[in-house]
């Protein structure tokens, strides 16, 4: 595997003024914010997306944002005022799976989550996933601690964008999946802003299953929620939200509709068969290896060889911009601890790469162990 070298940014933001919270993501973030965005915005264009396209799908997106829930609206045009943007390219990255939705020329990236409660309830759930995503947007992301929310959360996101993977203060965790709809389009709020309201206003899996049934959404994702008591996984999609519970304690999610009614109009050539592939390892895993008495126990199952399913991605070679697919990055979720940990690399590269640890209920600065 190739070492990582980027120096990777914790962002802290402390303010119940949604406006101000955003201010300070982006002062924080102003030095490298303005590279994402292009980056997006070559992307966008790469898949078949226009930059006009794209701006009138943020502003489209604004418009529902705005009506649904104004604060995060407030939030965005905060982050644009403190990184020197237009409100627009920052509404577009937190769009960004909205508007490649739209994308005529490549597969988006591919993710795999594992949730686990022990049947004896011996202990709470906990929970594992990858992030794989274009090799070239590894410098654009970040953890971060967010106060003056409802409940404080930590985890990771991308630059720019409110959240995406995480923990809050209440021992809620989200894992996220993105899925294909044959009726995804840019027009509701975007999953990505649904992440961020779940872990900053949600306290429990049913909380958070009430908001997100709230909302008005038109594209797809499987949001994972785990509690110290439940889990659950919310399949949104245009169709509306599909709720899915553990089999023998497991609840494995990649990027397939799993929900009958979902799966009936799943948009073709996206993943299959990897999406199914990788699923089928992880199943046949949860079958023959021991039950996980911790979270570390399921990082082994997220591991693969060449021959294998991707489930630890790596770009072939010859792979140009737009399909370069890469594990960026693989998240621990203990709701009993309240805590996040989160490696830069793929499962394996936990062998020999250390965990950041980010604690949700006093969220200090990150521990490295």
């Amino acid at each position: 595997m190739t070492e990582s070298t980027t120096a990777r940014p914790h962002v802290c933001v402390d303010d119940t003024r949604p406006r101000e919270r955003g201010v300070a993501r982006g002062t924080q973030l102003r030095t490298d914010l303005p590279a994402s965005v292009e980056l997006y915005l070559r992307l966008f264009d790469t898949v078949g997306v226009s930059e006009n396209r794209t701006r009138d799908s943020a502003h489209r997106l604004a418009d529902v944002l705005g009506a649904w829930g104004p604060r995060y609206l407030e939030e965005i045009e905060g982050i644009a005022a403190g990184a020197g943007l237009e409100p627009w390219h920052v509404m577009a990255l937190n769009g960004r799976t909205e508007i490649l939705s739209q994308a005529t020329a490549a597969r988006p990236g591919e993710c795999s989550t594992i949730a686990y409660a022990p049947a004896d309830r011996a202990s709470a759930p906990f929970g594992i996933q990858t992030w794989d995503w274009h090799q070239e947007l590894d410098p654009y992301w970040h953890t971060h601690q967010v106060r003056g929310t409802r409940h404080a959360y930590v985890g990771l996101t991308e630059h720019g964008i409110l959240g995406k993977i995480g923990m809050n203060s209440a021992g809620l965790g989200v894992f996220f999946n993105i899925l294909g709809h044959r009726d995804d389009a840019p027009a509701g709020v975007p999953v990505h802003i649904l992440s961020a309201a779940v872990l900053g206003e949600a306290g429990t899996v049913g909380e958070a299953l009430d908001l997100l049934r709230s909302a008005p959404i038109a594209t797809s994702g499987a949001l994972t929620l785990i509690d110290p008591d439940t889990v659950a996984c919310a399949e949104v999609s245009p169709v509306g939200v599909a709720t899915l519970h553990p089999t023998d304690g497991f609840l494995t999610h990649t990027n397939h509709f799993l929900d009958p009614a979902n799966a009936a109009r799943e948009k073709a050539g996206l993943y299959e068969p990897d999406s199914q592939d990788r699923f089928g390892l992880i199943a046949s895993r949860q079958q023959r290896y021991p039950a996980p008495a911790v979270a570390d126990h399921l990082v082994e199952y997220l591991y693969s060889d060449p021959e294998q399913p991707l489930l630890c991605c790596v770009p072939a070679p010859d792979a140009v911009f737009g399909q370069r697919w890469a594990t960026l990055s693989t998240v621990l979720l203990e709701p009993e601890h309240r805590r996040a940990r989160i490696l830069g690399g793929t499962p394996i590269d936990a062998r020999r790469r250390s965990w950041t640890t980010l604690d949700a209920t006093t969220a200090p600065a990150p521990a490295t162990a």
